[in-house]
């Protein structure tokens, strides 16, 4: 049982750490760099300690299949172009909505499951879908936010945040074969950084700002809870249990950001957002619990 309860641990810990992200971002556009400054500070930072980790464990390449390789680059691409629409749809959306609009990967990568495995949604994930709905716009504090005159840029690029991160879930649910987690980590966030010094600020690393003016601290932190943690405990985890089990843990990270937030930026924090936070969590474990009775019941009945 307690196996069981190991993988959805892990990814309540992936979840977490990109939760702690937008306040690192945050603090570093107080010491005067930008969001796309320190994002892509995330990932040379990021691709940096996995190489460094991938020469003393690792030191050999792999050689996955075409499929396996294909997934891999996918991850990669959808990791990197979460990190570069998500911060697009920042520039025309209240950060509160914008979160929300991040928060629909959990629906939507429950449905690409569904259509992946050709099935229907089960009872459980369905209501914890709408508990975690109902919980997301409360713990944003959306419910006090203006809407009109929102561009429609805004709701895009909101969205497709939503579903390049659940593709990237659903990829990082299938195993590859021939490849260990650091190489799959490093071949992940290599591409990852492909993409993001294609469309953000590549020209950290030799303008003096990453190394001279200190925003390699940023990118230290960032590249530990934004690439290393989650990446690496997305790959053990994931293709344990799913991507569907995953989109629903994965809600974790809005509770950690609205805490985080309060906690080093001294953000407000109202009882509706505490009662939000509360539904995401319990909707968040709703699947788990479910499915761990339901393992229980047929361990008693086989052996009684």
């Amino acid at each position: 049982m307690k196996t069981n309860f190991l993988y959805p641990l892990l990814i309540v810990i992936a979840s977490s750490s990109y939760g702690i992200l937008s306040t690192i971002v945050k603090v570093a556009m107080q010491h005067g760099f930008t969001s796309a400054e320190a994002v892509s500070s995330q990932y040379i930072i990021g691709f940096i300690l996995v190489v460094a980790i991938f020469i003393f464990t690792d030191r050999k390449l792999p050689k996955p299949p075409r499929k396996g390789l294909a997934i891999l680059i996918c991850a990669g691409i959808f990791t990197g172009t979460t990190g570069i629409v998500y911060g697009e749809s920042l520039k025309y959306l209240p950060a509160s909505l914008a979160v929300v609009m991040l928060f629909q990967f959990t629906w939507i990568g429950l449905l690409i499951d569904c259509a992946l495995h050709k099935r229907l949604p089960s009872r459980p994930e369905v209501i914890s879908i709408i508990i975690l709905f109902v919980g997301t716009i409360l713990a944003a504090g959306v419910l006090n936010v203006d809407l009109s005159g929102i561009p429609i840029q805004g709701w895009l690029f909101g969205f497709a945040a939503a579903v390049t991160f659940a593709c990237f879930i659903q990829f990082n649910s299938r195993p590859v074969e021939g490849v260990t987690t650091t190489s799959r980590v490093l071949i992940v966030s290599f591409i990852a950084l492909i993409m993001i010094s294609i469309f953000l600020s590549p020209e950290v690393i030799w303008n003096g700002k990453l190394f001279m003016q200190g925003l390699w601290k940023f990118g230290l932190a960032l590249g530990l809870f934004g690439i290393i943690l989650p990446i690496y405990l997305f790959s053990i985890a994931i293709p344990q249990i799913g991507g569907a089990l995953a989109s629903i843990l994965s809600a974790i990270e809005l509770p950690v950001a609205v805490t985080v937030s309060v906690i080093v930026l001294h953000e407000p924090l109202t009882a509706i957002q505490i009662i939000g936070i509360l539904l995401v969590i319990a909707g968040m474990m709703l699947p788990t619990i479910v499915a761990q009775r339901r393992q229980k019941d047929s361990f008693l009945e086989v052996h009684s």
